[in-house]
């Protein structure tokens, strides 16, 4: 097939719906023959994923990667920048940790032509196995005080020589201003790379946005390839953690239900996503302390900022409350530094995260973690609580957690090579460094099991097929884009004559 020129999908600003799109083009390409993959030099998440070579990238772009086909790696996604606090950040380069950069230093113009090097390295390798590739840019492409330190938006376009489809939102008003005012701050080559406007979140009768097409084609110059519908049924996983905090808090009669505890730097939220859609379960994510009397199992997620989140529960009394709901009988289970806080101490003596030497933790398990600057990323298989079905997850932790002898706690995996991991005291009391276990149905059944029959919920099992869901949802969105951009004058865009 004829090579096609890459193709980035730009924003008038952050959360406007650029990596939705970009993971249905990725798709799409796919269904059409060729071999897609995506791009995204820079990254700023706390959804990440390990890839199968053991190195961390953005969520998102893993996503992309699967709604491509294509097997994720570090060149999608060459540069990841982790928050660990207000205006620190871990720097994530080819994988792995490179350091925390205070925000300051690191978008200052010193040093960045090393980290501009090794994301065009990324590209170079990554186009020369893939095409096309669908580039991701970052929040605004009009931050005109950023240019010069820019590494992920005009710039990486300029350097792919890429089409660029700037992406507006239209559900949070503004759009005509938002879309004129991101292109004319271009500089007048850059401005020329922009070749197509797909307007996004629109909520009602498409007919009724036909006028002001118009309008924005008149205004910008440049011809709107689409307007896309608002789809609250449409499932893709999130990046950002903005809207968990909408999920419905009330507890649901007829199912288990299910309380996130809301840490101020949760990480890797998307563990939870399908437990979330299994029927007997109502999930819901929560920062205060009375919502917790409303939960049969609670669930302490990953933190980037574990001693910072532990000081923020003592100080709200969340930490308090879920002590309570454990010695109340109800489940409590931790992930990744979820289970760091259930343990006896959590100590950082040098300084990995922060000025937060040690504290105590919620004493729910009898462990002790140390914070290091080594991170474990690493796809892995195990086996829950001695059954038998081996189920698949992944690390990605700084620190390491170690059982106290002679105490009152057992694994609570066994990993493929036979070494345990996570820690379990009693029967409803329980700690992991596995993400994505709640991705296998084995686990989710023991986990709802003792609260099935109380909940007057259907017991079977719920054998949800998540891969497949998700490759449905991939379709989904494929078939949505199709019917709503004018894909034919995108390929013309991009060099196919056909």
């Amino acid at each position: 097939m004829k090579p096609l020129s890459p193709v980035m999908l730009a924003g008038t600003g952050s959360d406007v719906g650029k990596s939705l799109i970009a993971t249905g083009l990725c798709r799409i390409f796919k269904q059409d023959g060729y071999k897609p993959a995506p791009f995204k030099a820079q990254n700023m998440a706390l959804n990440s994923y390990a890839t199968p070579d053991g190195l961390e990238i953005g969520r998102a772009q893993a996503v992309q990667a699967e709604a491509a086909g294509a097997v994720c790696s570090t060149d999608m996604n060459p540069l990841l920048l982790k928050p660990s606090g207000e205006r620190t950040s871990q720097v994530v380069l080819n994988g792995r940790p490179i350091g925390n950069r205070d925000a300051y230093d690191y978008f200052r113009r010193e040093g960045r032509e090393h980290l501009r090097r090794e994301v065009e390295k990324a590209f170079d390798r990554l186009s020369a196995r893939y095409n096309p590739i669908v580039m991701e840019g970052a929040g605004s492409i009009a931050e005109i005080n950023l240019r010069e330190s820019d590494l992920v938006n005009m710039s990486m376009a300029r350097y792919a020589d890429a089409d660029v489809i700037l992406v507006a939102d239209i559900d949070r008003g503004g759009v005509f201003a938002s879309a004129y005012g991101s292109i004319m701050l271009q500089s007048e080559e850059d401005r020329g790379r922009i070749k197509g406007i797909i307007v996004n979140k629109f909520r009602g009768d498409m007919r009724l946005f036909d006028s002001g097409r118009k309008m924005m084609e008149e205004i910008c110059g440049v011809p709107v390839l689409g307007v896309v519908p608002y789809d609250k049924e449409l499932y893709i996983e999130e990046e950002d953690s903005v809207s968990l905090s909408m999920k419905h808090r009330n507890p649901a009669a007829g199912k288990v239900n299910v309380a996130v505890v809301l840490l101020r730097h949760i990480s890797n939220f998307t563990d939870f996503d399908v437990l979330e859609k299994d029927e007997r379960v109502h999930l819901f994510y929560t920062s205060a302390v009375e919502d917790l009397e409303k939960a049969d199992i609670i669930i302490l997620p990953g933190s980037k900022a574990t001693l910072s989140d532990l000081y923020e529960m003592r100080r709200s009394g969340m930490a308090a409350a879920v002590v309570k709901a454990a010695h109340d009988g109800k489940t409590v289970l931790g992930i990744c530094g979820g289970y760091q806080l259930m343990g006896l101490t959590v100590s950082d003596p040098d300084g990995v995260e922060g000025s937060i030497t040690s504290l105590p933790g919620l004493g729910l398990l009898p462990v002790d973690t140390l914070l290091t600057g080594d991170k474990v990323t690493r796809q892995v298989k195990f086996r829950f609580r001695g059954a038998p079905e081996v189920c698949d997850g992944y690390e990605i932790h700084m620190g390491r957690t170690i059982l106290r002898p002679d105490e009152d706690g057992v694994a609570l995996c066994e990993l493929a090579d036979g070494s345990p991991d996570g820690c379990m005291a009693g029967e409803r009391c329980m700690g992991t460094y596995l993400h994505g276990l709640l991705d296998n149905s084995s686990v989710i059944d023991a986990l709802l099991a003792p609260w099935i029959d109380a909940a007057g919920c259907r017991q079977e099992s719920g054998k949800f097929d998540y891969a497949a869901f998700k490759e449905s949802q991939y379709d989904r969105l494929a078939d949505m884009l199709r019917e709503c951009v004018d894909i034919d004058r995108l390929y013309k865009i991009m060099g196919r004559d056909d």
